[in-house]
């Protein structure tokens, strides 16, 4: 009998097919960017690591959703800026616009209820580290601001209990 250790993978294809699936967000984030916005009924379910590296959430987000928090894309957001590897967004909590930003690699789930598409990742090391300081993105100062105070708008919905356990 011979004593033969199992193949390793020197590619790290696991890595190299989360980062290809990765990519499909980074495509359906570029189209809701357009103009256009998210076409037909589609819409977004984006569930991310508060903590991950790269993160900046503000910091009453923060202690909200201490570990991680999922965000809605669909009728009202502002100012989705889309990157290679991160994207941020401006979201309305309480009424007030925040400034979220995220790379691509804090992202757990990613689910389009309308399609019934959903991809879902490994969670991310997350490595205690200082808070990454919140930088909104350039805002155009043509671009009429989003409305302020409260309203009837989308809220953010904790999802832990729909979750399986």
């Amino acid at each position: 009998m011979t004593d033969q250790s199992p193949p390793v993978d020197e590619m790290f294809y696991e890595q190299l097919a989360q980062d290809a699936l990765r990519g499909v967000i980074r495509s359906a984030l570029e189209r809701a960017a357009e103009p256009a916005g998210i076409p037909g009924a589609h819409h977004f379910y984006i569930t991310f690591k508060t903590r991950a590296p790269g993160v900046s959430v503000p910091p009453d987000v923060l202690a909200k959703y201490p570990d991680e928090m999922t965000i809605v894309l669909q009728h009202q957001y502002w100012d989705l800026d889309v990157q290679h590897d991160r994207f941020s967004i401006m979201l309305k909590f309480g009424g007030m616009p925040k400034v979220l930003a995220m790379p691509y690699s804090a992202v757990t789930r990613f689910y389009d209820p309308s399609v019934q598409f959903l991809l879902q990742f490994e969670e991310p090391e997350i490595v205690e580290a200082e808070i990454a300081p919140l930088t909104p993105p350039a805002r155009d100062p043509n671009a009429a601001p989003p409305p302020s105070g409260d309203d009837d708008g989308p809220k953010v919905v904790s999802l832990d209990q729909f979750r399986k356990k």
